[in-house]
């Protein structure tokens, strides 16, 4: 198995608009960049961050 060329990056790109149709891909790509968008904000989430500043609210009442 070789690299993936400019043929193989067209037939896939012809294969997907035909399952899915023209209209369905940017649905799709929208629904794929909200899911990476979602994983990199849970990625960073920190927990103790968190506390931190749940501490520090309850500190000013």
């Amino acid at each position: 198995m070789g690299k993936i060329g400019m043929t193989e990056i067209i037939l896939i790109l012809l294969v997907v608009v035909l399952l899915f149709g023209g209209r369905k891909i940017p649905e799709l790509m929208k629904g794929i960049g909200q899911g990476m968008k979602e994983f990199k904000k849970a990625s960073k989430y920190d927990p103790a961050a968190d506390d931190n500043k749940e501490v520090a609210s309850k500190d000013k009442f």
